[in-house]
């Protein structure tokens, strides 16, 4: 049996919300979009190309597989790794509006998300991988589905957006399993669910 992985970029007040580009999410009247973009150094490269050398499947949300749609499928260099990872595994979308997805590989998931996630994990040997995809990302946390989380955390605060946790999150608690710091100053921590919260007092 397979685990779900999440891999999520925030800043330090805890923004999710386009990380990638300007143009990747304005919803809200968002204007920080690519935010982490200055920071891709060689070390977190690095890491980047490590997650997806363990990758079998991509569970992604709508708006991150359309992004990923746009740019992977034209990049046919068979030494790029996540080009060829991404272009041949399975990939999954929960949606209700996607219906004839063009990219080879794609499976729309259109029923009850807790079973559907729960059967790929089932039949994937590997990493079922989750990148990005913050709507999806939480519905996943709600459902206790993430075993792993690699969190990355950047040096900025934005004072707006969309946050990876947000009010209301389920509460749950994670074991600290590794990380290490870019030298661009990225956090990079990888946590694993351990379940909920245990409380007591100083």
């Amino acid at each position: 049996m397979g685990k779900l992985t999440l891999t999520a970029f925030v800043t330090l007040d805890g923004v999710h919300q386009a990380p990638g580009g300007p143009e990747e999410d304005r919803s809200g009247g968002f204007g920080h979009g690519g935010w982490s973009v200055p920071y891709g150094d060689d070390d977190f490269g690095r890491f980047v190309t490590d997650g997806f050398s363990r990758v079998d499947a991509f569970l992604l949300g709508r708006r991150t597989y359309e992004i990923f749609a746009g740019y992977w499928p034209k990049i046919t260099d068979p030494e790029n790794l996540i080009a060829s990872k991404l272009n041949s595994l399975p990939k999954y979308v929960p949606s209700s509006t996607l219906t004839e997805p063009a990219w080879k590989g794609t499976t729309v998931l259109t029923g009850d998300l807790g079973k559907e996630v729960a059967a790929i994990k089932e039949r994937t040997e590997g990493e079922v991988q989750v990148h990005g995809s913050a709507v999806l990302a939480q519905s996943l946390f709600a459902l206790g589905l993430v075993d792993t989380l690699h969190l990355m955390t950047f040096p900025v605060v934005l004072g707006e957006g969309r946050r990876l946790f947000a009010e209301g999150a389920a509460p749950t608690a994670f074991r600290h399993t590794g990380g290490l710091t870019t030298g661009a100053g990225v956090a990079i921590h990888t946590y694993e669910r351990e379940g909920r919260p245990t409380y007591g007092s100083y």
